[in-house]
């Protein structure tokens, strides 16, 4: 069935036909590929203002029933009629809050309270774990609508309870499709045959190991529970009286934002290839064991792919074409959004209770805190895993379909998530749930941020219906839904939404991270304007993304003058009040949240775990998804990338070479630009997926990090990666709350002060001061040619090579480590100092340069030379044999094809006189090599200047 729903837009009203059919598997969980670039967000010229929002008309509501006894502790604690068990004994009245199963009354008994608003009947259902796995349940203590209820919360009080049990909820009431001769019964979807988890259970138990099926019983015949092997019938875990967790007293690190190195990475495959050699592989545990290799690499915050409790086997089927299985690898279906995902713990794979799963997770945080880096969880309120009305009913659904869920007056779900149903986030209880969750994952668990995928599904209009049947009010459709529930039809964005506020105002996330996926599968895009309610909120900007890897790739266009501004934080996005002529969102309802951010509310990323790897991004111009049995149609098809020349893996040195000069810019590109910064996990090595740019479904060596390569490091890549981490957290002129003003930056092209901002141009330098004296100077030469640049004179300073990505490993980073000495440093300088003495440096084609001005030596007391003046880096290591690698590449000539569509400006015939400047790896031959080719780079500085190259002296800095 097909609801034609039309709702204003910016140039005129928009009709959208949801389509209301079943989706398959694999639709719902590539949803990704919805993310969008730029060029796909909602944009034309015109601007429209946003209707008025409409008047809704109310009723009287039904005269209440008489008042039940509120919840004190003499009507709470009055038994509720039932018998006792085994297990337990008589069962009380209970109370209607908090929700969720809790110990109360003196750790003698637990109260259960369930929002079920619409339902007729309520069973609370007991198992033994052995019972579970049978598919047959232990106990069922049916509710009483008169004692166990309070307006739409059940609840239930068990004295004595044995909480070694399990737990779930029978539900009845409605189904739309069963009544379908009553109109109230839309948007009802009961089904007192499936047993139902608990919204708010904190920790839930099914199968124990990770891809494992569930037991071989008949589904579907002889009462037995659950749907299939691969949805076996799972139970919330009782809270145990008694076993606090020891935090060591572990407080909040409250780090600064800008100060922040994120590292998106997954439990599972962070260490489940045999590479990791840890005792849990693929666990919580599992990953406490490699937290010191985070520390290593700089990482002083992790994002981590949804941990919440989620079905792997979802999807589960043969990939067509494959001998593989398909899998929910990433865990973006949410089940239980109080409960980390049990199959991730090795406590529970060892069969151990629940309460050792949740502290399983509570070690890793507080083990996280102890090594400085904060734990930020990548959450998925905007859908569930229960799909649009032909999936499971697992939790929501069977409680109170109409509250949880977006749905149309017939019932349908609306599908601004892509997986088949929209949670219905501003809804009063739902956003009272969402925050309890928050609340509970700050509190109890300890982290410390939120990412929130999709998050601009929680700004639109929630749908909302009448408690009461329609009659003739005529504010109502027949169905008794209100279409205007919020004031403008369901699904509108909302300028103020409610959800959000609650989230940025409330007291115990004061101090809590906060970052919108700023974006949806509906195409509502609002990068630079989400609500941020004073700036408590970051956004993932995918404008950094694009234009980063434009600019990087040598794309013609307007991209230099873009690059600029992404590298300073994006200021026209988060400081500029003034929406671009294209964005829709803010030129209407995003209007006033435009502005007023600094650069640190920008998540700079140029990767992520939906799209292209950094090493394939420079391997690959199409993706290249067969092994995910889609016929290669799933996944983003516009990646911004190049592959240097050849698809994919070659051996041909050039090609080589140039991957991975690419790699380092764009690494360099990431790291030195102001913003909050996101690697995503393995990237700092290279890792490879072979052209896959959407590996949902794929639990193997494509997702899992491989530690042998990470340590070889055959390339020199991961250093250089390392260092510059490490070169950023110890810079503070990198790591701004404030966007940088014409005080502390200066623009630079060939010649210092004069950039060059056509659409032709492919550099890009400036420079950086510092409260010192000091600062940087930074260049991307991202033409096909090579380039001179002169140099910026500061009085009594010079300029220090740290890194310059054209040279061979490893000194494509100076810094005395455990692969350079001190005197390995200090040789690879001396062999460009005659450049930088002249003022001047020769930067090969699609190479990043950054220098460090400091004293220079000749204007100091002698007393002073002896002082060192060095890049910041880790502690160096013990050198096993004094000689740098031997797995370095040779050095790239300077003649490489130009990425398609591209072209660097020539200027008359300078292009005759550019020096070579291919370098041998030998050091010696390398400064034999300078010194020749010095007298051409002074030649050509001198035409770019226009005037006859000076005589070889120290110019005056």
């Amino acid at each position: 069935m097909n609801w034609h729903i039309c709702f204003g837009s910016r140039a005129k009203v928009r009709a959208i036909d949801l389509i209301f059919d079943p989706i398959s598997a694999p639709s719902r969980s590539h949803y990704r590929r919805c993310v969008p670039f730029v060029h796909s967000a909602i944009s034309n010229a015109a601007t429209v203002t946003a209707p008025p929002p409409k008047k809704v008309a109310t009723r009287p509501l039904p005269a209440p029933a008489r008042r039940q006894l509120g919840p004190n502790k003499s009507s709470w604690s009055a038994p509720s009629g039932q018998p006792g068990g085994s297990s337990f004994n008589a069962p009380l009245r209970g109370k209607p809050e908090p929700m969720g199963a809790t110990v109360t009354d003196g750790q003698d008994t637990i109260n259960f309270a369930i929002f079920a608003s619409s339902a007729t009947s309520v069973s609370l259902v007991l198992f033994t774990e052995k019972d579970l796995q049978a598919g047959c349940t232990t106990h069922e203590i049916k509710l009483s609508p008169q004692l166990n209820r309070t307006g739409g919360v059940w609840h239930i009080m068990l004295p004595k309870l044995d909480t070694s049990l399990l737990y779930g909820f029978k539900v009845g009431g409605r189904h739309q499709d069963v009544d379908v001769d009553a109109p109230a019964a839309a948007g009802h979807r009961y089904d007192e045959g499936a047993i139902l988890l608990d919204p708010y259970a904190t920790a839930i138990i099914g199968r124990r190991v990770f891809g494992q099926l569930g037991p071989d019983v008949k589904y579907g015949a002889g009462g037995a529970l659950g749907l299939a092997r691969t949805w076996p019938q799972a139970a919330c875990v009782l809270p145990t009286p008694g076993t606090a967790f020891d935090w060591e007293g572990d407080q909040p690190l409250n780090l600064p934002l800008e100060d922040l190195v994120i590292y998106e990475m997954h439990v599972r495959g962070f260490t489940w290839d045999p590479s990791s050699t840890v005792s849990s592989p693929g666990t919580y545990a599992g990953m406490t064991e490699r937290l010191d290799y985070l520390t290593t690499l700089g990482i002083n915050a992790i994002e981590l792919q949804p941990i919440h409790e989620f079905n792997e086997l979802e999807y589960y089927q043969i990939i067509p074409g494959t001998d593989e299985y398909r899998y929910n690898y990433w865990g973006y279906s949410t089940v239980g959004f109080f409960a980390p995902m049990s199959r991730y713990s090795a406590a529970a794979a060892a069969g151990r209770p629940g309460v050792d799963i949740v502290n399983e997770f509570k070690t890793l945080v507080k083990e996280c805190h102890q090594r400085g880096i904060e734990v930020i969880l990548d959450v998925v309120f905007n859908h569930t895993a229960e799909g649009n009305e032909n999936g499971p009913s697992i939790s929501f659904r069977g409680l109170d379909n109409r509250v949880y869920y977006m749905l149309a007056p017939e019932g349908q779900y609306y599908n601004y998530s892509g997986c088949g149903n929209t949670l219905n986030c501003n809804h009063p209880v739902v956003r009272k749930f969402v925050l309890d969750a928050l609340r509970y994952w700050v509190v109890e668990m300890h982290v410390d941020g939120f990412r929130f995928d999709l998050g601009s599904i929680m700004t639109r209009a929630h749908s909302l219906w009448h408690p009461s049947l329609p009659g003739n009010d005529d504010a109502l459709t027949p169905q008794g839904i209100i279409p205007d529930g919020s004031g403008v039809p369901t699904g509108t964005p909302l300028s103020d939404p409610p959800l959000v506020e609650m989230i940025s105002e409330d007291p115990v996330l004061r101090n809590t991270k906060l970052i919108a996926e700023a974006w949806d599968c509906d195409g509502l895009f609002q990068v630079g304007a989400f609500p941020h309610y004073g700036g408590r909120w970051a956004e993932w900007n995918g404008n950094f993304r694009d234009t980063v890897r434009q600019f990087i790739k040598g794309t013609e266009g307007p991209f230099a003058s873009a690059f600029a501004s992404s590298v300073c934080g994006s200021p026209t996005i988060y400081a500029s009040a003034e929406p671009g002529e294209g964005d829709w969102w803010g030129n209407n309802g995003g209007r006033q949240w435009r502005g007023g951010r600094g650069p640190h509310h920008s998540i700079n990323f140029i990767t992520a775990h939906d799209g292209f790897t950094l090493a394939d991004l420079v391997a690959f111009n199409e993706k290249h998804n067969q092994r995910n049995g889609e016929g290669n149609r799933d996944g983003e098809n516009h990646n911004l990338s190049w592959n240097c020349g050849v698809e994919g893996d070659t051996r041909k040195p050039s090609v080589l070479r140039l991957r991975a000069r690419q790699m380092r810019n764009l690494a360099a590109a990431l790291l030195l630009s102001h913003g909050t910064p996101m690697i995503l996990m393995g990237d700092e090595y290279g890792h490879s997926k072979g052209g896959n740019n959407n590996t949902y479904c794929h639990d193997s060596p494509l997702n899992w990090f491989n530690w042998t390569r990470a340590a070889s490091d055959p390339t020199g890549y991961a250093r250089y990666f390392r260092h510059m981490v490490h070169f950023r957290r110890t810079h503070a002129e990198l790591r701004r709350s404030s966007f940088v003003h014409a005080g502390a930056i200066a623009w630079h092209g060939n010649v210092p002060n004069e950039p060059d901002w056509t659409e032709e141009s492919r550099l890009v330098a400036y420079t950086l001061s510092n409260s010192t004296g000091g600062g940087l100077y930074i260049a991307f030469n991202t033409s096909h040619l090579p380039q001179v640049v002169q140099l910026p004179s500061w009085p009594n300073r010079t300029w220090q090579l740290i890194s310059d990505s054209g040279q061979v490993a490893p000194f494509d980073f100076l810094v005395a480590d455990e692969v350079l000495s001190e005197e390995e440093v200090a040789a690879a300088r001396n062999k460009v100092s005659m450049w930088l003495a002249d003022g001047m440096y020769a930067m090969l084609p699609y190479s990043s340069l950054l220098l460090e001005s400091v004293p220079d030596l000749d204007t100091l007391p002698t007393s002073r030379r002896a002082t060192s003046y060095s890049a910041a880096a880790p502690t160096a290591s013990a050198r096993t044999n004094g000689k740098a690698s031997s797995t370095t590449q040779p050095q790239a000539a300077a003649s490489v094809q130009s990425p398609s569509g591209s072209e660097a400006r020539k200027s008359g015939s300078s292009t005759a006189i550019v020096p070579s400047l291919a370098v041998s790896s030998s050091p010696l031959a390398a400064e034999s090599t300078a010194v020749s080719v010095l007298s051409d780079a002074k030649a050509l500085a001198a035409k770019i200047r226009g005037s006859q190259a000076p005589p070889a002296a120290t110019p005056n800095m």
